[in-house]
């Protein structure tokens, strides 16, 4: 049950964006930017940090829908969302990303965690500068909105097929949409 009266039957972050409509263009107008808009990270790179700092955060919603639409992206490598989940410097990803993940996993403890070996370290394995700035705010983003579903206690349901809709949904649409149904 939700902290206050939010639309009934809407997961997670649709039920506090379709009470705020006003609010919800410019989340979502940010998370297409951040997961969506030009970048030398690809998309499922830039979700993988979304659901990573989720998972870390433990916003099941969250970390569910983007593990889902990270993975649809991911398409011809099966279960690296969840590898990275488990132990993201051993998952089966690119170094560079390995270590902007661990970058993220700073910043979702705390921004001053970012060392500048940290950085350096990205660098060294060929991050730039603004992937490194897209991943700081991926993750600031996503503490933001993970924080803004967990502290309302939103309806979070537990049925995969569920967050595997949603993924379908964001693989094909992005985050700019229609106004959330009340």
């Amino acid at each position: 049950m939700s902290h206050i009266t939010l639309p009934e039957g809407l997961p997670g972050i649709l039920a506090p964006m379709a009470f705020r409509p006003e609010t919800a263009k410019p989340l979502n107008d940010l998370a297409q930017a951040l997961l969506r808009g030009p970048s030398t990270l690809t998309a499922a790179e830039r979700e993988t940090i979304a659901s990573y700092v989720s998972y870390l955060n433990d916003c099941y919603f969250c970390s569910s829908s983007h593990s889902a639409v990270a993975q649809r992206l991911w398409r011809e490598k099966p279960g690296i969302v969840e590898a990275v989940k488990r132990d993201a410097q051993s998952a089966p990803v690119s170094d560079k990303l390995k270590t902007l993940l661990a970058i993220a996993a700073k910043v979702q403890q705390g921004g001053k965690q970012v060392s500048s070996e940290d950085i350096q370290k990205a660098k060294g394995q060929g991050a730039t500068d603004i992937e490194i700035h897209d991943s700081i705010l991926i993750a600031a983003a996503f503490c933001m909105y993970n924080r803004y579903v967990d502290g309302l206690a939103t309806w979070t349901p537990k049925d995969d097929s569920i967050y595997e809709a949603i993924g379908e949904r964001l693989e094909k649409a992005g985050y700019v949409m229609d106004p959330v149904p009340a």
